[in-house]
């Protein structure tokens, strides 16, 4: 082999070297690029889509209401209602059984009313949105407005995933009524409730939980795998009461 064209030869290695460093470089750099998209776009995205319309609710009372609660923590009997915030289910369920359960059982102090969280529509969706409305709720209730928030979130319901809980607007919600924005926002972005959310999910699913709205008297379920209807929850308790 001759001198140049060893020469030529140590020249082509070292080209090729020298591209397979640049190659990789473009790569790492495009990968970060990439990375970078991923967390910053999706973000500004949202900030630049409009809040849209957000219709206000109609304050309703409820009675001894303390944080996601209502009722007489001592009463002979405790419902706890597992919701998902962007169940269709859970809105008509608040709107009517849950509103003759207040009337008549909550108010005379016979019934301990308790909301619980299970966002599972969050299970097959990337965007969470069950999830920061149940987050957002409980930053409410600190500010003993739950309820509020709660019938916030039912009123401004038009389907699932369809980008109606939005972080802005559930911040916007949060300023429609007036909440105290910088505790608001402090507990919201810290996702504060995170873990208690999980607990109460958690605890749902062990106790057959599959869906929401799912209804618990004194620790038993009612009209497993239904939307129970106000008759079914009245007999159940007045079969407590009547004991």
């Amino acid at each position: 082999m001759t001198s140049s064209l060893r020469k030529e030869m140590k020249s082509k290695r070292r080209q090729k070297r020298m591209q397979e460093r640049r190659n990789a470089i473009l790569l790492m750099v495009g990968g970060i690029l990439l990375i970078t998209a991923l967390f910053v776009v999706p973000p500004l995205v949202e900030k630049s889509k409009p809040v849209g319309e957000i219709k206000p609710i109609s304050t309703v009372v409820r009675p001894m209401a303390k944080g996601t609660a209502a009722g007489d923590p001592n009463a002979k009997v405790r419902i706890d209602v597992f919701v998902d915030f962007q169940c269709p289910a859970c809105m008509n369920y608040t709107q009517t059984v849950e509103k003759q359960v207040m009337d008549n059982y909550v108010a005379s102090s016979k019934v301990y009313y308790v909301v619980r969280q299970f966002p599972f529509i969050d299970d097959n969706s990337a965007t969470k949105e069950s999830t920061q409305a149940a987050n957002a709720a409980m930053c409410a209730a600190e500010q003993e407005r739950f309820w509020d928030y709660h019938d916030m979130l039912f009123t401004n319901w038009n389907g699932e995933n369809a980008g109606n809980f939005t972080d802005r607007r559930l911040t916007a919600f949060a300023e429609a009524l007036k909440l105290d924005m910088n505790a608001f926002n402090t507990c919201f972005k810290e996702d504060r409730y995170q873990t208690q959310i999980q607990q109460d999910k958690s605890e749902g699913k062990a106790m057959g939980v599959n869906g929401t709205p799912s209804v618990f008297v004194n620790g038993k379920i009612v009209a497993p795998g239904y939307v129970p209807t106000y008759e079914q929850i009245s007999q159940a308790v007045d079969a407590i009461l009547n004991k």
